[in-house]
């Protein structure tokens, strides 16, 4: 046990965060150029000077090309139609052919963004080239430059915004599954019936019982936090005090869940199952990987029953924008609802002979 204790949330959080990106990189680009000129040549390298694109190779028909995507070996086709230079000189317009294969929806949405941006900044060179002369006269193009400014994650590094909620996925993850443990353990040993005849209180013992596990809960943040500033670079703008005390309330809806589950249960083994079963609901509705705004409505309202997702929310606020405790006031007081609710709910639920 202590291996799982000590040694893995440190592998899971060095792993899990490299890992859980955002980003899509590495597109196998292929394309179809049936022009050959300049203007189609230039457009190929932009794709090939970007550092999102792989570009595998060119074919001749885009019947090729087709049959190299259903076999998994092409993300995206660019086909460049005849006449694309002469129709961008004549007409001043022409029309370009993207297939991308959109088993993976997000990753195809993010790639659109991508294929989209480089063809409008090739458009726009384009069009200088055409407007610098107009009826012989010379005619100086005008841009419009546009400078973004990244609030709160300037370098849009995806480990800023992932190293955080894997934390809280860690913290969560050990404390539910160890508690869900700990009390139906002693009745698979058998142990929990002598427990009963003792005069140990009732609070006595779910205190005794749960209280290692909340200070357990709080040195794994503590490692995590350590490990998120020395390895990932993660800033720390708010008060970490508040990271604790928002964890300390945290860690008792969780461990109070923990001792419902032990309290219904009659082995380990459904124990498990069952945190298992609340854990991976909380955590596909808690905003860490997907954003709760994209949700149904009804997913959203469901949603604000996930303690899950105010820790996610609270620990980004207050590292990555360094709110205060009056920006995290109401959370802070859903969650030490929650708390007594279940605690409530698990002392009500053990059962002891007195």
């Amino acid at each position: 046990m202590l291996p799982i204790i000590f040694v893995l949330p440190l592998v899971q959080l060095l792993i899990l965060s490299n890992a859980a990106s955002f980003e899509v990189k590495n597109i196998k680009f292929s394309y179809v150029d049936n022009d050959h000129s300049a203007a189609s040549r230039e457009l190929i390298h932009k794709f090939q000077a970007s550092n999102y694109f792989n570009v595998i190779e060119s074919f001749p028909s885009k019947k090729e090309a087709d049959l190299q995507m259903q076999k998994g070996k092409v993300d995206v086709i660019l086909e460049i139609p005849n006449h694309f230079e002469r129709d961008l000189m004549k007409e001043k317009k022409a029309t370009l052919s993207i297939s991308i294969n959109a088993i993976d929806g997000a990753a195809a949405g993010i790639e659109n963004v991508y294929i989209l941006q480089i063809i409008a900044n090739f458009n726009q060179n384009i069009k200088s080239k055409l407007l610098q002369y107009n009826d012989g006269t010379f005619i100086q193009p005008q841009s419009i430059s546009i400078i973004p400014s990244f609030w709160y994650n300037n370098t849009l590094n995806y480990k800023t915004l992932m190293v955080p909620g894997i934390l809280v996925l860690l913290v969560t993850m050990l404390t539910l599954f160890l508690s869900s443990m700990n009390i139906v353990r002693e009745k698979e040993i058998g142990t929990l019936e002598q427990i009963n005849v003792t005069p140990i209180r009732k609070h006595q013992f779910i205190i005794g019982k749960l209280f290692p596990f909340w200070v357990l809960g709080l040195v794994i943040l503590t490692v995590g936090l350590i490990i998120a500033k020395l390895v990932f670079n993660v800033p720390m703008l708010g008060n970490i005090g508040l990271i604790y005390l928002f964890t300390s309330v945290y860690l008792l809806v969780i461990l109070g869940m923990g001792l419902l589950i032990s309290n219904y249960t009659d082995t380990q083994q459904q124990a498990m199952f069952i945190a298992w079963f609340f854990v991976v609901i909380f955590i596909l509705m808690s905003g860490l990987f997907t954003p709760i705004e994209s949700m149904p409505q009804w997913a959203q309202n469901v949603s604000l029953l996930n303690p899950i997702r105010y820790f996610v929310e609270i620990i980004r606020m207050v590292m990555l924008k360094g709110a205060s405790f009056s920006d995290i006031t109401t959370p802070f007081i859903i969650i030490c609802f929650y708390a007594f609710v279940l605690n409530a709910l698990a002392v009500w639920s053990y059962k002891k002979v007195n």
